[in-house]
């Protein structure tokens, strides 16, 4: 059976895993120490050599992504660029940034200076979902924690480069989970999709060139520049490595985050979890929440990545699978 792979979520059982000291106790902003004595081309050379996908659904490339942002001395380049952390999880079934904020924030904090580090940005933003207060505050005092501690604000670590992180709070609009909405909204104005082109890497936030990714890309980050490239790339499958967070809701025994290598299937997954509730059995399932395509005991074995669900007419999306035994009526 395919091991769990615990590493954004490897002292989540700790005690206080959310404050700075904890962090740093497993070697918590050794990465950002990297990425400031790198060129911010190499960082995103690195991200792009590791194959990082993004995790908030489409899985596209995240070094691609940075490297798209206009870096020349005329047009769109010249421009303050911007770098936005989607976590306004609202999703129906999905739940893994919010946790992972809510636990160990100091890993998207991290990320999230790295991010900014490479797409030459001083300004970064959160965009929370504001009905989660207790996640707000854990995520305020972490970035407090962080300024206290010169990872952000001027002369980041002696090295030249300033950042100043912003926590926003969102009002709790489904759709600004979209990307061109949530920038309307971080904006102040109705948040509803944009028409693109122009795509946000070249007219984003304020117009600008701005990069919008994940919470849990972001927070991805540091443990591959911490561990190398081919550590990351030694899980997971060739198209879809690493790890990610896997959330088992539903009609399932132990519900909750399981991290593993992506390609890792549900049948496996499902014995973690102590399989479908006692006396029952399964009738079908979503791979990434309740907008993707539901799948059925038929599908047990297919890889949980993105060729894999790809493959069956399904989408891997944000890894919500959710669990539905014999007592659920589809129609209704």
């Amino acid at each position: 059976m395919t091991p769990l792979t615990p590493v954004l979520s490897r002292f989540w059982d700790e005690p206080e895993p959310w404050t700075l000291q904890t962090y740093q106790r497993h070697e918590g902003y050794q990465a950002l120490r990297t990425a400031l004595g790198m060129k911010p081309d190499d960082v995103i050379a690195t991200v792009k050599e590791s194959g990082l996908r993004g995790r908030g659904g489409a899985g596209f490339p995240t070094g691609t992504k940075w490297s798209f942002i206009p870096q020349d001395a005329t047009g769109a380049g010249a421009k303050p660029k911007y770098l936005v952390i989607n976590a306004d999880e609202s999703e129906p079934g999905t739940c893994k940034d919010i946790p992972l904020l809510f636990t160990t924030p100091h890993f998207l904090v991290e990320g999230a200076i790295i991010a900014a580090y490479a797409i030459r940005t001083r300004h970064a933003f959160v965009y929370v979902r504001g009905e989660v207060v207790p996640v707000l505050r854990r995520l305020q005092n972490a970035v407090a924690e962080a300024y206290e501690a010169g990872y952000l604000g001027t002369n980041i670590l002696g090295s030249g480069y300033d950042l100043d992180l912003i926590v926003h709070a969102g009002a709790g609009a489904y759709i600004c989970g979209e990307e061109t909405a949530l920038l309307d909204s971080l904006e102040g104005r109705r948040g509803q999709p944009r028409l693109r082109p122009p795509f946000p890497a070249v007219a984003g936030l304020y117009a600008c060139p701005t990069v919008v990714n994940n919470v849990e890309s972001i927070a991805s980050v540091p443990p591959i520049l911490r561990n190398g490239v081919d550590w990351f790339k030694s899980m997971g499958s060739e198209k879809s490595p690493g790890f990610t967070l896997y959330s088992l809701s539903g009609h399932v025994t132990r519900p909750g985050q399981y991290e593993a290598p992506l390609g890792i299937t549900l049948r496996e997954l499902l014995e973690y979890a102590g399989g479908v509730r006692a006396g029952h059995e399964l009738k079908f399932w979503t791979p990434g929440g309740s907008s993707t395509p539901l799948l059925t005991a038929e599908h047990l074995d297919v890889p949980l990545d993105y060729e894999g669900m790809a493959s069956v007419g399904s989408m891997l999306g944000t890894k919500a699978l959710q669990i539905f035994d014999e007592t659920t009526c589809v129609v209704r």
